[in-house]
């Protein structure tokens, strides 16, 4: 079976290199063209341990171009391809509430976003207006967007965690013209309503009382849909093409407020079709998804496999790491989700029967830590990881089609420009490119940590970069004069490094690394190495300045909810698990640990309070390295600190 589906993968990733100009025979002389000119028997080497992988490769890239090629030249987009898919699934589950059970078909998922489109043109909205949907994860957000969509009209989607200051920024920077919240964040809204303008229209979906309604100045969704008529709407002229706005989903904030990412209907294909066939997801699969429906990783990668590819989906409000297995059991799922540290959490629960009575098979997501990744697939039994390297926005996403443990994807050794991105040069201090003699990056080696960035060509779906609402953020992400005079680059601000076989590994956010001792330290990898010797507890690591002393001293910030936490215990298995350079200098001791809505580790307020103990009620550790013990940090040794009276 398993020969039969490398011989078909191979068989048609040659048929689409000749369809694009790009023979086998051409790929086999373009490599030995390349072996003559570096004479280097490595190249060789490298070409035999990566052919295959290589070729699967090229043959989902093509695979995704071809198919946008056809329907950019057809006019359509995400509407019209869901069109199809109903059409082809009219009684299929295609959404399953894990929290009430209810099950919508194809057929009245359709119905109901066809209510949403005629209730939208009903309240006057027209083609390039925009919507914030604020509301928790459930089947009717999905309803609600792609009902927009069907007229023209833009969804926001907005973070349901945001409060306040962040909350007003990120309905203010989409310029809605309405809000539709759910009546679980009325409170929210409450809390923001009097600083929106008094244009903006409310409604409110799920039950929330007559008086706080008119309080709230809002008017009830529901009962308008349910009277809406379920037939589709007249289509939006001129209609909306594959290059065009969809919906807007905003960055997890984790390096200051979130930025409204522009997503564009080839994007919202393009990173739905490469994770099914990246990964080889079945049309008979029935997906998992714990993660947020306001995050691309849930509406885009997770949704998106039900609305292009006709893929059962299980939402789930939110996640739950003791419901977890039991969920999957439950629905019968094959394929399951995870971002951030949701691996890391599930290993930390006690042992249960379900975690190896499922069925799932491929787990898909971003963000697993290569610590983690044995771990979870010999304890749950899940044959398949498929991690995935890519931003909401980005135009250089990767992804680990072969299973190398720790990889976030891969770029060919043999045809690197058949995907133009690079690991590039970074100024350590600075975070400004290195540039050479021509004025052009410098593109790292294997082994060599770069920032990764994407070519930009604006005329290809797959390189188009489209940027935030804020022409400014988006400016600040474009770099000149990458690759060759002229051109322009994505800058994805991550770390990462390649290994001379192609394989990418993800090291940090740019800035996340410093260097201590003479030394550069991963807070990604400490992270990691610091949650094991703890037992999966959150950590969250990252350089602190101390005044007169050369580079940032690490400091680990450690989830503590229990007050039993041992500094001598700790201390001894930092020892034996980190060099010296790495041990945290500071610790801070936390009832919990800061996360996005997507299970980021939040730092910025970590980073902003230091080691200052008069900022925060937490209990705050120095190492003396000297006495070989943790001390309490208290504010006559903060004096002594910075007063450089205290030698690190």
């Amino acid at each position: 079976m398993h020969n039969a589906t490398s011989v078909s993968v191979s068989l048609g990733s040659m048929g689409l290199l000749r369809l694009f100009g790009v023979s086998w025979p051409w790929s086999v002389a373009a490599g030995l063209g390349v072996y003559l000119g570096t004479r280097s028997w490595k190249f060789l080497y490298i070409a035999t341990r990566t052919a295959k992988r290589d070729l699967n490769g090229l043959y989902v890239l093509l695979r995704v171009k071809l198919a946008l090629w056809r329907y950019m030249h057809s006019g359509s987009n995400i509407v019209s391809i869901f069109a199809q898919t109903v059409k082809r699934h009219p009684n299929k589950p295609a959404l399953i509430y894990e929290t009430t059970g209810e099950t919508w078909t194809f057929t009245q998922l359709d119905e109901l976003s066809n209510a949403v489109a005629h209730w939208a043109r009903g309240q006057g909205l027209v083609p390039g207006d925009v919507v914030a949907i604020f509301m928790e994860s459930r089947p009717l957000q999905v309803a609600l967007w792609l009902g927009l969509a069907k007229v023209g009209v833009e969804a926001a989607l907005i973070n349901f965690n945001l409060r306040h200051d962040s909350l007003l920024h990120c309905i203010g920077v989409s310029g809605s013209r309405a809000i539709v919240f759910g009546a679980e964040l009325a409170d929210a809204v409450l809390d923001v309503s009097s600083s929106i303008t008094h244009s903006m229209v409310w409604f409110c979906t799920g039950d929330l009382s007559t008086e706080r309604l008119t309080y709230l100045g809002a008017q009830p969704l529901d009962p308008i849909l349910a009277s809406s008529s379920k037939h589709p709407p007249l289509p939006c002229v001129p209609p909306k093409g594959m290059n065009d706005h969809l919906f807007y989903i905003y960055t997890s904030g984790t390096t200051g407020l979130p930025k409204a990412a522009i997503v564009v209907h080839s994007r919202y294909y393009r990173i739905a079709a490469f994770g099914y066939f990246a990964f080889r997801m079945r049309p008979d699969d029935i997906i998992y998804d714990c993660l947020p429906l306001y995050h691309s990783a849930g509406n885009i990668m997770g949704v998106g496999q039900c609305l292009i590819h006709g893929l059962t989906v299980v939402v789930k409000k939110k996640f739950s790491a003791s419901r977890f297995w039991e969920d999957c059991i439950k629905y019968n799922c094959t394929v399951v989700q995870y971002i951030g540290e949701i691996c890391r959490y599930l290993l930390s629960q006690p042992v249960r029967p379900s975690e190896k009575g499922h069925k799932v098979r491929l787990a898909v997501g971003n963000g697993l830590r290569p610590s983690v990744w044995e771990a979870f697939t010999e304890r749950f039994g899940v044959a398949q990881i498929g991690e995935f390297y890519g931003a909401t926005e980005c135009n250089c996403s990767i992804a680990n089609m072969d299973g190398k443990v720790g990889a976030c994807g891969f770029n060919s050794r043999i045809l690197p420009n058949m995907y133009p991105i690079r690991l590039v040069k970074v100024n350590e201090d600075s975070m400004e490119l290195v540039r050479d003699s021509q004025g052009l990056c410098v593109s790292c080696s294997p082994g060599e940590p770069g920032l990764l960035v994407g070519r930009i060509n604006q005329q290809d779906p797959l390189r188009r970069f489209d940027g935030y609402a804020n022409k400014d953020a988006t400016q600040k992400k474009i770099a000149h004069n990458v690759f060759k005079k002229n051109d322009s680059a994505y800058i994805s601000g991550d770390v990462l490094v390649m290994d001379e076989l192609g394989y990418m590994y993800f090291r940090d956010r740019s800035g996340d690394t410093f260097r201590w001792k003479g030394e550069n330290v991963s807070t990604t990898e400490v992270e990691g190495i610091l949650s094991n010797l703890l037992g999966q507890t959150d950590v969250a690591v990252y350089g602190v300045a101390v005044p007169g002393v050369e580079g940032k001293a690490g400091m680990a910030a450690i989830a503590d909810s229990t007050g039993c936490f041992d500094c001598n215990d700790f201390l001894q298995k930092v020892q034996r698990g980190l060099p010296p350079y790495a041990r945290p200098v500071f610790l801070r001791i936390s009832p919990r640990v800061d996360t996005t809505g997507t299970f980021k580790i939040q730092k910025t307020r970590l980073q902003r309070e230091g080691y200052d103990p008069r900022l925060t009620t937490d209990q705050i550790y120095l190492l003396n390295t000297r006495a070989a013990r943790y001390e309490a940090v208290d504010e006559r040794l903060y004096n002594a600190i910075t007063e450089g009276r205290m030698p690190l």
